[in-house]
């Protein structure tokens, strides 16, 4: 397995609505494509205004596939055309789980 951890840096004052657009757009189109991600969460301590989340694939051709199927869907487009305004920086990295850690999906509730 692999773990996506993605980082966005908001503008400041920016972290509820993009937590708004989010919620009502973004997450329901992206569980009909991507599996469950494995946490989601803001700073309160360190550098601010920051969200980050974290996903899991078995490989780097399963995440590829996924997101290339999440990209071509227009809703997608329209979400990411909502947000873009709202950062001042992405930052993905791939991680690979230690050997005694077995990671785990959230539980995620939409209003």
């Amino acid at each position: 397995m692999i773990i996506e951890h993605r980082t966005y840096r908001l503008h400041p004052g920016k972290v509820q609505a993009y937590f708004g657009f989010y919620m009502d757009i973004g997450l329901p189109i992206q569980l009909e494509y991507l599996r469950q991600p494995l946490g989601y969460y803001t700073t309160e301590v360190g550098p601010l205004n920051q969200i980050i989340h974290l996903w899991g694939y078995n490989d780097l051709n399963e995440r590829q596939h996924c997101r290339n199927l999440l990209k071509a869907d227009p809703r997608w487009a329209e979400y990411v055309g909502k947000i873009m305004p709202l950062i001042q920086h992405q930052e993905s990295k791939i991680l690979t789980p230690a050997p005694f850690f077995a990671p785990h999906a959230a539980t995620y509730r939409l209003p």
